[in-house]
């Protein structure tokens, strides 16, 4: 029997539709959908709880494989807030699983854990060195997850860990520092790096995680890939958009963006910045030769983002309502002027006060 937390929305909410299919055609039990409150979704069994919470074991009972989709990847949390709640949400569900019992546990964190570079191989083989340092952003999250994971297979010999990685995720309902991206006047690069980007579309997440729950998948030190095959070029995706870039050099585009998110102007950090501009393709080779695809390519998903992001716009992160918008689009000078400006004028305010 397969338990889902956060099943009352998102991808975990996908997922446990996925399950009741399967189970009424015979092929998986009923699911067990866990969360704070009962979802919408009939025929699944709810068990109400917060998986922050210990006495989670008590609501194991029976459960074969439980799949943690109950995460924040909320720009606008706070990050130190979103931090310790990701990570004791994991750290219980681990610790819970040991105790009920549970053989099996999966865990979605996303490919930002292997950090993004000019220099990245295109693409990265899943088992590819890590980031050392966890950063402040939602990456950091994952990273810190990912030690967790580590940590509890050493002191649980019997408890088994998938780590699921995403490629950066888009789909309805959607708010990220990726589909804000796509929301700005133009799309920010940086000189000399042409980026190359791979989307994982929620519907194929929801998928892949019914896929190795299910049929028992596993990846290399535990972990595998999830996303579209191969990658999409930025001229490409410029076309698909009806977006032009804008380039600006690496020391100003993050020194500028590390400015912004100090003074609470955009929620974007320099690190989250670095998925924007510099590459992160990963070949989701374990998933591929154990016969499981995506139902869509890196276009496709970019235009489901697209669609998505209809009437939204946002400027260095930050979401822009429809007064400054039409400012921000009337401008001559364009998204990276608006971008300096800002920085700037930020300087200027710190300046003047302290006089």
């Amino acid at each position: 029997m397969v338990a889902v937390t956060g099943a009352s929305s998102g991808i975990g909410r996908l997922l446990v539709e996925r399950l009741l299919t399967a189970s009424g055609s015979g092929k998986a039990a009923k699911p067990v959908a866990i969360d704070t409150e009962r979802g919408d979704i009939e025929g699944a069994t709810w068990r109400i709880t917060d998986v922050r919470d210990p006495r989670l074991a008590g609501r194991l009972d029976g459960v074969d494989v439980l799949v943690h989709t109950a995460d924040d990847r909320s720009l606008e949390t706070p990050a130190k807030e979103r931090r310790a709640a990701n990570v004791r949400a994991a750290q219980t569900v681990l610790t819970a699983a040991a105790a009920a019992r549970v053989p099996r546990v999966v865990v979605v964190t996303g490919t930002t854990v292997y950090g993004a570079h000019p220099g990245a191989a295109v693409p990265l083989p899943e088992d590819a060195p890590l980031v050392e340092e966890a950063g402040p952003g939602i990456a950091g999250d994952h990273a810190e997850i990912e030690d967790l994971v580590r940590r509890a297979r050493r002191g649980h010999p019997g408890l088994s860990v998938t780590v699921v990685r995403p490629a950066p995720l888009v789909g309805p309902g959607l708010d990220s520092a990726l589909t804000r991206h796509f929301a700005a006047p133009r799309l920010l690069s940086v000189k000399g790096v042409e980026q190359e980007w791979q989307f994982c579309h929620v519907e194929d997440l929801a998928s892949a995680l019914e896929f190795i729950a299910v049929e028992g998948v596993d990846g290399k030190e535990g972990a595998l890939a999830v996303g579209c095959d191969g990658a999409l070029g930025q001229a490409e995706a410029e076309e698909i958009a009806g977006l032009r870039r804008f380039e600006l050099p690496a020391n100003l585009a993050f020194g500028t963006t590390r400015r912004l998110h100090r003074a609470g102007i955009t929620p974007a950090s320099a690190e989250e910045l670095k998925f924007l501009v510099y590459p992160c393709v990963v070949d989701c080779a374990t998933l591929r030769d154990a016969g499981w695809r995506p139902a869509y390519d890196n276009a496709a998903a970019l235009h489901a983002l697209l669609d998505a992001r209809s009437g939204k716009h946002a400027l260095v992160g930050r979401t822009l309502g429809r007064k400054e918008a039409t400012i921000t689009a009337a401008g001559a000078a364009g998204a990276a002027v608006a971008a300096i400006g800002t920085a700037a004028a930020v300087r200027h305010l710190r300046k003047r006060r302290k006089g």
